[in-house]
């Protein structure tokens, strides 16, 4: 058996590695008890550690405390090293575990380092934020932005577990809530029109969210177990990311502030929903349905003019792109994607344009 054939194979082994639970410490607490580690580390930033920390520390053993700077502006190689150097001032060996204890900064950047710490040692997972319950913890993706690119320098690596509780959400703000929620929509768009359906029919203050979760999480994982490591099927994900993350990665240094990433994904998936419109047959009604919907929920800013070359510029370092041809998911239709679509400069600059011409419609 090839070696590529035999990493698949162990990735669709774990993909049933998410616990969804209403007491995040029983889940803990039976997880160490069926491990001996040497060593144990928690990372955290100083929004985790104030307001999530408190949640588990009576399950939690002995362990070396990392604290980190919240935000994506800190997803960067500099942070792994002091998550390194703790690693290593704490002797830290391969029968060590990492407990990321955050959003999904801290599981990208987390996992990374365990990942790459003396060839790799143990990690799980426990997501505070709805984004990272829904989406960033669940598949195995991880990794740092590099020279203002996101997720640029990773690997594909899964957790020995993930630990669910929406708890953690009476510690968010509703804007952090909100941008989780960005994902959510994603998931129906791209896989269930049911889904869909469901979730456009309600105020996101009368969330059932254990349902929500649960549910998306099982679209994904649906998704991720046909194709771990992103050759065809998994694309179709990143709906919506191709244009949003050249926006958010472009407001990160913007003098009015940065974007949350659901903020910035749902300006993409605007745009994207517009281009698909042009290239894979989405109806006027459902791009209609769509936009009117995404602006209900995340309001409208208008993007700068003198932006667009900047974020033409970030899409071109897209993963996802062949050469200098830019690869894109669109939707077919609510509930059903196609991946691969070639877009160029033109196409970003037409959906940006018409993301702004809603304006007087929000």
């Amino acid at each position: 058996m090839d070696l590529i054939k035999l990493r698949s194979q162990n990735l669709l082994m774990e993909a049933n590695n998410v616990e969804i639970t209403n007491d995040v410490n029983i889940n803990l607490t039976a997880f160490l008890n069926k491990k001996s580690y040497s060593s144990i580390a928690l990372l955290c930033d100083e929004n985790t550690y104030e307001h999530c920390l408190p949640l588990i520390i009576d399950s939690l053993p002995e362990h070396w405390l990392i604290q980190i700077e919240s935000g994506e502006e800190n997803k960067n190689i500099d942070t792994c090293q002091q998550i390194w150097q703790a690693f290593t001032e704490g002797s830290f060996d391969r029968n060590s575990l990492l407990i990321n204890l955050g959003g999904g900064v801290i599981g990208d950047m987390g996992g990374f380092a365990a990942s790459t710490y003396k060839r790799g040692i143990d990690f799980i997972n426990i997501p505070t934020t709805l984004l990272a319950q829904v989406d960033a913890s669940v598949g195995g993706k991880l990794g740092i932005d590099f020279m203002g690119f996101k997720n640029h320098i990773g690997l594909f690596n899964e957790p020995e577990v993930i630990i669910i509780d929406s708890i953690f959400f009476d510690t968010l703000l509703p804007v952090e809530v909100r941008s989780g929620f960005a994902e959510v929509i994603k998931h129906g768009l791209i896989a269930d029109q049911n889904y869909w359906e469901s979730i456009s029919d309600f105020e996101l203050k009368n969330a059932d969210w254990s349902e929500i979760v649960k549910q998306s999480v099982e679209i994904k994982k649906n998704v991720v177990k046909q194709d771990p490591f992103e050759s065809g099927l998994r694309k179709i994900l990143n709906f919506g990311h191709t244009i949003g993350h050249g926006i958010e990665s472009t407001y990160l240094d913007h003098p009015n502030g940065r974007l949350l990433h659901g903020e910035a994904i749902a300006k993409g998936m605007i745009c994207e929903a517009f281009l698909s419109t042009k290239k894979t047959g989405l109806s006027k009604h459902d791009l209609d349905l769509i936009s009117n919907y995404l602006l209900k929920v995340f309001g409208h800013e208008k993007i700068d003019e003198t932006l667009f070359e900047n974020i033409i510029q970030l899409i071109y370092q897209d993963k996802k792109n062949t050469g200098k041809v830019i690869n894109s998911s669109l939707l077919q239709a609510i509930g059903k994607c196609a991946v691969n679509i070639p877009i160029g400069e033109p196409d970003i600059i037409d959906s940006l344009f018409y993301y702004n011409s809603l304006a007087e419609h929000s």
